[in-house]
């Protein structure tokens, strides 16, 4: 059964970046649910699939009836369905809450007729039955988004270090193409002997045999990749702490077609090797052989 989870808490405490790290974890997300509605939408025949591995809610003050709905929606849940929802209750200082408001400009749902601080205070005296019922409290002061989505993600994934959020892509390219827009540390192969002066290997790729053998071959090459692997050992572990979503390393040669193509590959299997299924993508590979 698919875990099912309820976003809720004061408005401004970090809701919105909290869906955020649900959809980041593969999750089916639903914002600003009505309670009335929920258990009409758990009891759809969604279908089953590998690929979403929960649902998530968020629920507040932004439905009018959502104080009075909760309790009786809760129960429908849990009673007719048989589900248990993990409730997250979101919630940050009076002080956090209005330097918040002030910086977005957006009104209180509670009442538009009220002072935003006395919006505040209201809305934590009607949403503290639901606190004291819920599985989790986290309260948001002091964090800034990425450290919210690493709190959120560490709950969802029960403190597993091991799983990743972050997409890890190599690259090979030609520098005389330029470098890829998405790449977010580029090293230069440039250094290296070039295979295309060698009659024999010039209309041959880094996939090849032959041309594998020459730059691997070569002292520097293994001189290199054991001090840049070791780098991106070090370096791989504190990009994913921050959570990034995306991690592209781009190895370039001159024209993109035999030294890079060789280095990346030696780079994708051993990223591979550690369980961290990156792709290799060899942006220009098939580009016309002028000088590579």
């Amino acid at each position: 059964m698919r875990k099912v989870y309820i976003i809720t808490g004061l408005s401004g405490s970090g809701k919105t970046t909290t869906i955020q790290a649900f959809e980041d974890a593969s999750f089916y997300c639903v914002d600003n649910m009505p309670m009335e509605l929920l258990p009409k939408f758990l009891d759809l025949p969604l279908k089953e699939s590998p690929e979403i591995k929960g649902l998530a809610f968020v629920m507040d003050m932004r439905s009018k009836n959502f104080i009075s709905n909760y309790a009786a929606g809760i129960a429908s849940i849990e009673g007719c369905l048989t589900i248990t929802p993990q409730i997250i209750f979101l919630e940050a200082s009076v002080d956090t809450l209005l330097n918040r408001f002030s910086q977005t400009r957006r009104q209180h749902p509670v009442s538009s007729e009220k002072s935003l601080l006395d919006s505040i205070k209201l809305e934590q005296k009607m949403m503290s039955p639901i606190k004291q019922n819920a599985h989790h409290i986290i309260n948001t002061d002091g964090f800034n988004v990425h450290q919210l989505k690493s709190r959120i993600l560490d709950l969802i994934h029960d403190g597993d270090q091991s799983i990743s959020l972050t997409k890890i892509n190599v690259v090979s390219f030609g520098f005389k193409y330029g470098i890829p827009n998405d790449a977010d540390l580029v090293m230069d192969m440039r250094f290296l002997t070039n295979p295309y002066f060698i009659p024999e290997l010039k209309n041959q790729d880094g996939e090849s045999k032959a041309v594998k053998l020459f730059v691997l071959s070569n002292n520097e090459t293994g001189l290199f990749l054991e001090k840049y692997l070791n780098l991106l050992d070090y370096l791989i572990p504190l990009y994913k702490r921050e959570n990034k979503a995306y991690l592209t390393f781009a190895i370039g040669c001159t024209g993109g077609r035999h030294r890079s193509v060789v280095i990346a590959r030696s780079i994708f299997e051993h990223l591979n090797k550690k369980g961290l299924n990156p792709g290799l993508i060899h942006r220009d590979i098939d580009r016309d052989i002028k000088e590579t």
